[in-house]
């Protein structure tokens, strides 16, 4: 396989990283070709044993970039799920989608577990987003390494030196806010172990156009919605009980009945509209279509709908002619998989995080694609949903603060 100018060169300055660092951070924007220069810098290297982790719907596309480059090295790739079957016998560790390793201010169980797996060798970094909301989450994504470019063991410790006091309000409760930083200073400690690329500087002719579909919002829908705000609570005809009775939970049954299903309080998910599902059948018809849903009752739609024409696998989807929808959940499909293919994105439901909104959105691009990827999301008129998007796409998430003010 014939990398592309940039990889190589960027392979080489992440090679020059790993000697003096023991850490490279590829900041490489989505389809610019993050992998292939991730197992190009660890051949450069001279790894003989390589464990790469990523998410489970990515292995087959990664395991595929490995064979195009001849497989130079044993190579063990793992979805982060799979960590605790790892021992420390590898000669590099890289990590992909790492920005999901950012969590604070106390460490997920995958990184402890990174942490262990890691010690002592050398780590790729690869995201496109490396700090999606808060330079915080550079924190732990550094913490896993024994070489990290921060002194402080602790990420209280950490914050005292790089954080902005502030506080937040959750569920009527004050609570710390760690997310401020001092950017300057935090920037200064990593910027020299990240090395970014956009899909301008790659060449990309082709980016991302959104387009909203607004339907009329279905009259058992709207019923439902206005019940469980006013009365906070539907018993429907069999006996089931659909609960709001917190604002949380209120939140959470509004914005799935936007997407025309719900679940009952006796853990049932039941499908009660598929108009949006007969909509992308009907408007979509002879194009080859990929499709996010958000919950697993809506799944169930979009199967009952479109029935044998179901693939889950990208790559199968890929080889496909147009006679086939790809389906997936939107946070397992967001990242790493590649749907270029495909005439357009079509989002089912959309959702709270901002992460989602930005990954899920470029799954199309290719350098290679010549024309707009389109992205178009299918919204009920006065639902949830618009207001959703317009919090997210200013790389925010959805939160309770934000539903209780839509509601005035």
């Amino acid at each position: 396989m014939q990398l592309r100018h940039y990889q190589t060169t960027i392979s080489e300055q992440a090679l020059s990283l790993l000697v003096d660092f023991k850490i490279a951070y590829l900041a490489m924007q989505v389809r610019t070709g993050k992998t292939i220069t991730a197992l190009n810098t660890a051949k450069l290297y001279g790894a003989k044993k390589v464990l790469f982790v990523t998410k489970l719907k990515a292995i087959s596309s990664i395991l595929k970039d490995f064979e195009a480059i001849q497989k130079p090295f044993d190579m063990y790739c793992i979805n982060y799920e799979s960590l605790h079957k790892c021992e420390n016998d590898f000669d590099l560790i890289i990590l992909d989608e790492s920005h999901c390793l950012g969590q604070y201010p106390q460490p997920a169980e995958r990184v402890k577990e990174l942490k262990r797996i890691c010690t002592d060798k050398p780590i790729i970094y690869l995201s496109g987003t490396p700090t999606p909301e808060s330079y915080s989450q550079f924190y732990h994504q550094f913490w896993i390494s024994s070489f990290s470019p921060f002194a402080e063991k602790k990420f209280y410790e950490w914050h005292k030196n790089y954080g902005i006091p502030a506080v937040k309000f959750l569920y009527n409760r004050q609570i710390n806010d760690y997310s401020k930083t001092k950017k300057e200073a935090v920037l200064e400690k990593v910027q020299h172990l990240i090395l970014s690329y956009t899909q301008e500087e790659a060449g990309f002719t082709s980016f991302v156009e959104e387009r909203i579909i607004k339907l009329p919002m279905p009259q058992a829908i709207d019923w439902a919605i206005k019940k469980l705000q006013k009365d906070k609570i539907i018993t429907t005809k069999e006996g089931k009980v659909i609960l709001a009775d917190t604002s949380v939970k209120e939140m959470q049954k509004v914005h799935q009945l936007c997407g025309g299903t719900v679940k009952v309080e006796e853990g049932e998910a039941i499908v009660i509209d598929m108009s949006k599902a007969e909509y992308i059948k009907e408007h979509f018809a002879g194009k080859k279509v990929a499709i996010f849903y958000k919950y697993v009752a809506e799944m169930a739609a979009l199967k009952w709908v479109f029935n044998d024409r179901i693939i889950t696998d990208p790559m199968e989807f890929n080889k496909a002619g147009n006679d086939v929808v790809f389906i997936s959940q939107i946070q397992s499909g967001r990242e790493g998989i590649n749907l270029s293919s495909a005439d357009c994105l079509i989002m089912y439901n959309i959702d709270f995080s901002a992460v989602s909104y930005w990954q899920a959105r470029a799954r199309l691009q290719t350098k290679d694609r010549k024309e707009d990827a389109i992205v178009y999301w299918l919204f009920f008129e006065g639902g949830i949903e618009e207001k959703i998007y317009k919090v997210v796409e200013s790389k925010k998430d959805f939160t309770l603060t934000h539903y209780k003010k839509s509601m005035l």
